[in-house]
């Protein structure tokens, strides 16, 4: 059995906040068995038109994901929340082996275990081609900056 993975459900707004926080600073690293971590050994995805179920198809799909986005960087933001399921809004910024840059919208639900484990991660996610001088995401979040990311 593992051990809890706190904040635990049900979630309220701060602890919303601090699983979302929590995740966006996890899949900064890019590191695909810390990331992969803090999901149920049987977890289900939906990422845009791939379905993964477990850990292991986690972490490969992670693996591949970040061989072919180069300088990742993501904002995460609080949507909703309600019981064990939380709804965030996200922007990450990458570019391709080409050189594009390339700024990714999407929007999550998920949804955890009484230990706090996200079991089910549902994620929609659309791609648009930017200019390296349109940049806005560059690295982990510093303490301080604003939260929230901008619509467009």
């Amino acid at each position: 059995m593992s051990d809890p993975r706190p904040p635990l459900p049900p979630f309220d707004e701060q602890s919303a906040r601090a699983k979302v926080q929590a995740a966006e600073d996890a899949w900064n690293t890019r590191d695909p068995e810390k990331v992969a971590g803090a999901y149920t050994p049987d977890t289900v995805w939906r990422n845009r038109d791939e379905f993964l179920t477990g850990r292991e198809e986690v972490v490969a799909f992670l693996t591949r994901k970040w061989e072919h986005e180069h300088e990742y960087a993501l904002r995460k933001s609080l949507w909703a929340y309600a019981g064990n399921r939380i709804a965030v809004r996200f922007q990450y910024e990458w570019h391709d082996d080409a050189g594009q840059w390339w700024r990714s919208h999407g929007n999550e639900n998920w949804e955890f275990d009484a230990d706090g484990y996200m079991a089910r991660r549902e994620a929609s996610i659309n791609d648009v081609a930017i200019a390296e001088t349109a940049r806005r995401i560059r690295g982990p979040r510093v303490n301080g900056e604003a939260e929230g990311i901008p619509l467009r």
